[in-house]
This record gives structure tokens, C-alpha cells and sequence, in this order.
């Protein structure tokens, strides 16, 4: 096992936290000293990524040392860099390393660390875990085994639930145990039905069902899911609530019985159910329904015992109705907007928990001071099913920290890789504002200014979100983004004068481009070059569409006819930059250069988007109509990998007809199963992987006679 500390162990220092204005980059709070409370020397963290930093950060506040924990691939990962020491606890997957037991319990021994705070995911649900720290008599930054056992089992916890007086959906309590079951089950309960893993969660494990085929496919894909994701394919079905919103109300309790709810989080925008864009406080809420959600969680809570961080999760109709929905029995991953609204830091209210202190402050402590967003950015390939992984080698990075009243929580940064291994998050995208259109407003901001490359990212469909007008208006729930974008999401749908913005845009680029590769050192490369123009006839085109461009310049502004209509661009482009602040008409926007090269082609990121722009003068515009065009790949008949991920079942052979809706192969990625299908009959020519493999985004996979493939 692989050690190093980056510095001598921390001495013990005593503080009380006071938060500060919210500032940039993430949430600042103040120290005070506090010559009552004693903490721990040294705690080491059992996760990786930003969570890993999220409570580095609030350690080194407190003057505690950190130990970070890593696999071999994350040796030079942020979260390494910035502990006082590391420990390699393996090879790359998870079971191996971050989900190695013996290995990081030999990590606390050998760094003599008292506490272990475990993030959210892997281990932090893990009662097994929480029991061996207790014999070596390390603390558990989380609540005790009992409480973990209790809500980390879906069908106990509902029981629980239901004797605290806590509202629960109707459904099967029990263990499901085969498809037939799963049926019959269903049938009782009335369809729709929510099939889903007895342990975990995320989104792992769980599919809705309409009839009793879904539901047999449920079921098996579920289980599967369950066990790879948690080691638990146990499943349970319950009544699944239609247009359902996602409401979680955050508690925080110590070990002497005193409990709090910290006000709700709207957690309605989901894709495979699975958060996207969260909020704090929801628009939905009126004091009567939040307060009653409130103490029903610190009903559950107080009746498990529980102690430190932890949310409940309801089901909220459109009648204000809630249901239970689960327990969280750790840190949330959209924690920060609860911070952001009441001022508390989460990280220090557990470590003070585990230390065993009380909690300082009471229920009517507890304020919504303002409105906090948080977007979830992924790796990911939003065009596909709303986000599906990609990977590879962040090339250039910059967070939009710069921004007053916005918070990036992350753990990567520029050269950092995105592998097949993890959760493809980037960061959490934290705004906060007096008002939620202030909130809004920054929110939008910020994702025009986040600049990432080398990954396909979500950023398109974050903005698109946050600024449809069924968002803003707080119309929403679990179902928003399939009724939205029932087709898929397409990326944001240019209208008139926005096209004539962005080719204005891409023209004054292109033109201070041209001007600059006239010059060496401010001098013109040729001198017998005349004086500069000041104005140039072009052609752009967009979306396969040929516009007529007329660019005069002065200074910094561009005056640009875009089809015979004006567009006034202003602003100093520079070119070495990725950002493109200019204003446009009297408006404020952010575009990105994503590439340009020599043959005017320009990719420009507007509005969230990414579009093409081919900018050329008025002459080779008119040569290009004579350049043969490049004829695009026949992908009829054959089926391609769309997401990088590992072959999990191969269902056909060579010589095999296929009937339409019949599965081909199944794909993991992050988790999460997809089943490839057939659209209509056809014959198997080739089949080019094997379960167990693993593969690229635009791998081959099977060759068909008959173009008859989908994803599904």
C-alpha cells in the first residue's frame, strides 16, 4: 500500500463556524475560536472526486488533517493533491479500491486517523462498514449502524415509515422474488408500478413498468443493476405516482435527541431518474405542506435514533399530497443549496455530530434566506436519451468562479481524465440570489462562461432547461424533460434574429481573424499590402442554409448586415481566448470559440449550443458550390456502441432473424444498463463483441443485412 503526506500532521485547533456572504467559488464561512469544543486530529476521506474536496475544504477550515484515499488511476487526481496525505487502496474498479474494505481500513491504522467521513455513494451506506470503524474505534462521520440498517433497506425503511406516522406509497413490502411474482404484484398494486432495489440508490436499479411485459424486463434489468451497483439484487414494486414532483427535505440531528429539518429541495428535473437541476427553496411549497414535510422527517429521523446529516425523500402530487419515497443516511450530493439558504455548513454540523456535541441551533434558527440553484454537469452526450457517459481528457478547463454568487463544487481539472471506471460528474454548478430570477439569472451566466473541452458535456441541455418558460414558472415535475423534449433533446432551436446573431457573431470573429494574419508584431506581414478595409462582402452558412454578409468595422464594433437586416456587434474579440464576451443589439452574451480553422469553418457556442458557421468571402463561396461533397458513412445495417461502457450480454448470433423490438446486446456504462433492440425483422450478418468487453462510443457492434437497429 502506497502513502505520502504532503505535511506534518495538523495540531488541534477549536472552532466555531459564523457563515460569511456568499462569495465565489464555493461558500465561505468564517472561523471564530470556540475553547469548548475539541475536534478530531486527523480525518481521512473513503470517496474521490468533489465530494472528497467538498470536505477536504471544510476540514482545513477546521484544522483537522486529511487523509485521502485512491485508486491507481486517481493518483494524480484533485482530491490526492490536496490532502495532507494519500493512500493507494487499489486498481481502478470499484470493487477494488473504493469499495475495498481491508484496504482503507488498513489506511486508517497505518495514517492513525480518528474519523472517516464517506462522502455519499460507495461506502456511505455501508452499515458493515460503519460496524468494523466502530471496533477499531474510529468514528463514523454518519449515523450509527442501526439507523444505516433501518433506511438503507427500502422495504424496512417503509415499514418504519409507516409506524412513525410518515405518509408512504401504496405497494408490496415484501422481497420480490421472480418475474412472475414481480407480475402478479403489479397486477394488485395497478399499473403503473416503480420497480426498484431494496438497497441503494441514484437511479440504480429502478424502471417504471406499464404492463406485465415491462414489467418481466424490469425486473431483470433491475436486479442486475442492483447487484453490480450495490451487491444486492433484492427488489421491491410500489405504486408509481404519475406526474409526481421530487421534494427532499434535509434533516440534521445529534447524538442527545435533538433534531431539525433544514427547510426542502425541489429535485423534480430528472433523467433516468436520476437529478439534474435541483433547488432551494421549491417554487411549490406553501409554509403549512413544508413545515408538515419537516416534521414528519424528524419523526422518521428521532424514530431510527438517527444522528448527523441525512435527507428524506417524498413524493409530492399535484394536490400537495407527500409520500415517503426513502432516506438518505448521508451527505446529499446537492447539499450546497441548503447551505446556501441557511447559512449552515453540513460538513461541519457532521464532524461535530460524530465528535459528539449537540446541535447549536434550534428549529426557528433555521432560515430560507434567499433562492440557491444547483445543475448538475456531466460528461455526458445530452443529444442521447438526455445523457449518455462520454470520456476522455478535459483539454482545457476554466469554472466560472470569477462570477460573484457562484459555487463549483469539482474535483477535476484541466488534464484531468473522465474514465469508464466512475460517475461521469464533472461538477456541481452552484448559484445563489435574493430572488430565484436572480438565482436564474447567474445560473445562466454561469454556464455560458464554464468553459470545457475535450468531453462531450451537458451544458446544452442545462441551459435549455433553466431557461424554458415551464421551468421559470416553476411548472414541473419527475416527467418534465420526456414532455418537454418528447422527440429527444435537440439542442436549443435557433428563431430568426438569433441566427442573424450568431452569424454576426461568427463574421466579426472571422474578420478579426483575416485582420490579424495581415500582421507580425503589429506590422502588415507584406508591405505592399494596402490599407486595412474597413468593410467586406461575405457569405455565412448555417443549418445547410447560405445567408449574404456585409461587415463594416470601427474600432471595437461591428456593424453587420445579415441578409439586408442590421445586427450592431460590439466588443474586443480576442482571439487567444475561448470566451467571447460581446454585446449584441444592446444585449449581454457570452459566446464560446469552440474551433475555427483556415477554410472559414467556425463552431461557436451560443445559447448553450453548439453551432457550425461557414464564413467565406463572396468568391470562394461561389467556388465552393463546385467542391464535391464528402459522402457520409452507410449506417443502415449496422449497429454502433453509443456510449463508451462494457458488454454485458450478447443475445444474437450470425445467421439469427431478429423480430422488431427483440434485444441484440446489452451495454453498461456508469452503472446503468441499456438494451440495444431491433426496430424491425432482420438477419444477423456479424456479431463483433463479446459480453465481458469493453468498448468505445462508435464501436462496431453487429452487422445486419437489413437496416432494423435502435437504442432503447
Amino acid at each position: 500500500m502506497a502513502t505520502r503526506s504532503f505535511f506534518p500532521s495538523l495540531s488541534r485547533l477549536r472552532f466555531a463556524v459564523k457563515r460569511c456572504p456568499f462569495q465565489s467559488g464555493w461558500a465561505q464561512y468564517s472561523t471564530a475560536p470556540s475553547p469548548d469544543e475539541e475536534t478530531f486530529d486527523k480525518i481521512l476521506i473513503a470517496n474521490r472526486g468533489e465530494i472528497a474536496c467538498r470536505v477536504i475544504k471544510t476540514c482545513k477550515k477546521m484544522g483537522i488533517g486529511t487523509v485521502a484515499v485512491h485508486s491507481d488511476v486517481d493518483s494524480n487526481a484533485v482530491h490526492v493533491k490536496m490532502a495532507d496525505e494519500a493512500v493507494c487502496v487499489g486498481p481502478a474498479p470499484t470493487s477494488q479500491s473504493y469499495l475495498n474494505m481491508d484496504a482503507i481500513l488498513d489506511a486508517v491504522r497505518s495514517t492513525k486517523a480518528q474519523a472517516v467521513h464517506p462522502g455519499y455513494g460507495f461506502l456511505s451506506e455501508n452499515k458493515e462498514f460503519a460496524k468494523r470503524l466502530a471496533k477499531e474505534g474510529v468514528a463514523f462521520i454518519g449515523p450509527d449502524t442501526g439507523a444505516i440498517q433501518a433506511m438503507g433497506d427500502k422495504i424496512e425503511s417503509k415499514l418504519i415509515a409507516k409506524a412513525a406516522k410518515v405518509n408512504t406509497i401504496p405497494g408490496f413490502d415484501g422481497v420480490v422474488e421472480t418475474a412472475e411474482e414481480a407480475v402478479k404484484i403489479a397486477q394488485n398494486i395497478g399499473y403503473p408500478v416503480m420497480i426498484k432495489a431494496s438497497a441503494g440508490g441514484g437511479g440504480k436499479g429502478m424502471r417504471i413498468a406499464w404492463n406485465d411485459e415491462e414489467t418481466r424486463e424490469g425486473f431483470r434489468f433491475s436486479s442486475q443493476e442492483a447487484a453490480s451497483s450495490f451487491g444486492d439484487d433484492r427488489l421491491l414494486i410500489e405504486k408509481y405516482i404519475d406526474n409526481p414532483r421530487h421534494i427532499e427535505i434535509q434533516v440534521l440531528a445529534d447524538k442527545h435527541g435533538n433534531a431539525l429539518w433544514l427547510n426542502e429541495r425541489e429535485c423534480s428535473i430528472q433523467r433516468r431518474n436520476q437529478k439534474v437541476v435541483e433547488e432551494a427553496p421549491s417554487t411549490f411549497l406553501d409554509p403549512v405542506t413544508r413545515r408538515a414535510m419537516g416534521e414528519q422527517a424528524v419523526q422518521l429521523a428521532k424514530a431510527v435514533h438517527y444522528s448527523s446529516a441525512g435527507t428524506v425523500e417524498f413524493l409530492v402530487d399535484s394536490r400537495k399530497n407527500f409520500y415517503f419515497l426513502e432516506m438518505n443516511t448521508r451527505l446529499q450530493v446537492e447539499h450546497p443549496i441548503t447551505e446556501c439558504i441557511t447559512g449552515l455548513d453540513l460538513v461541519e454540523q457532521m464532524i461535530r455530530v460524530a465528535k459528539g456535541y449537540q446541535l447549536r441551533h434550534k428549529q426557528e434558527d433555521i432560515p430560507i434566506n434567499g433562492w440557491a440553484l444547483e445543475s448538475r454537469v456531466y460528461a455526458e452526450d445530452p443529444y442521447k436519451s438526455f445523457g449518455l457517459p462520454s470520456i476522455g481528457r478535459l483539454s482545457q478547463y476554466r469554472e466560472p468562479v470569477s462570477l460573484n454568487n457562484v459555487r463549483v463544487d469539482s474535483g477535476i481539472q484541466e488534464g484531468s481524465d473522465i474514465s469508464i471506471y466512475y460517475d461521469p460528474m464533472i461538477s456541481k454548478l452552484i448559484t445563489y440570489g435574493a430572488t430565484r430570477a436572480e438565482a436564474l439569472a447567474k445560473m445562466e451566466d454561469a454556464l455560458d462562461n464554464y468553459v470545457i473541452r475535450g468531453v462531450t458535456h451537458n451544458i446544452p441541455l442545462l441551459r435549455e432547461i433553466i431557461t424554458h418558460p415551464r421551468f421559470i414558472s416553476g411548472d414541473i415535475s419527475t416527467n418534465f424533460l420526456p414532455e418537454v423534449y418528447p422527440d429527444g433533446f435537440k439542442g436549443h432551436q435557433l428563431e430568426v434574429d438569433q441566427q442573424r446573431e450568431l452569424i454576426a457573431s461568427a463574421a466579426a470573429l472571422y474578420i478579426t481573424a483575416q485582420l490579424s494574419s495581415q500582421k507580425v508584431l503589429g506590422n502588415l506581414r507584406v508591405s505592399c499590402v494596402p490599407v486595412e478595409r474597413s468593410s467586406w462582402e461575405l457569405c455565412a452558412q448555417l443549418e445547410e442554409r447560405w445567408h449574404a454578409v456585409q461587415v463594416s468595422k470601427s474600432g471595437d464594433t461591428y456593424t453587420v448586415q445579415v441578409d439586408g437586416a442590421r445586427v450592431d456587434v460590439h466588443g474586443q474579440v480576442n482571439l487567444a481566448s475561448p470566451l467571447l464576451p460581446l454585446t449584441i443589439n444592446g444585449a449581454d452574451r457570452t459566446l464560446q470559440c469552440l474551433s475555427r480553422d483556415a477554410s472559414g469553418h467556425i463552431v461557436l457556442q451560443y445559447l448553450g449550443t453548439s453551432f457550425r458557421v461557414c464564413i467565406l468571402s463572396k468568391l470562394a463561396a461561389e467556388l465552393n458550390s463546385y467542391m464535391p461533397e464528402k459522402v457520409p458513412e452507410d449506417t443502415s445495417s449496422i449497429l454502433r456502441s453509443p456510449m463508451p461502457g462494457t458488454v454485458v450480454a450478447v443475445s444474437v448470433k450470425p445467421g439469427d432473424t431478429v423480430a422488431e423490438g427483440q434485444e441484440i446486446c446489452v451495454i453498461e456504462a456508469m452503472k446503468m444498463q441499456n438494451s440495444m433492440t431491433a426496430v424491425k425483422q432482420a438477419k444477423v450478418k456479424r456479431v463483433h463483441c463479446k459480453p465481458g468487453e469493453t468498448v468505445g462510443e462508435g464501436d462496431l457492434l453487429v452487422e445486419l443485412d437489413d437496416p432494423s437497429l435502435s437504442t432503447s
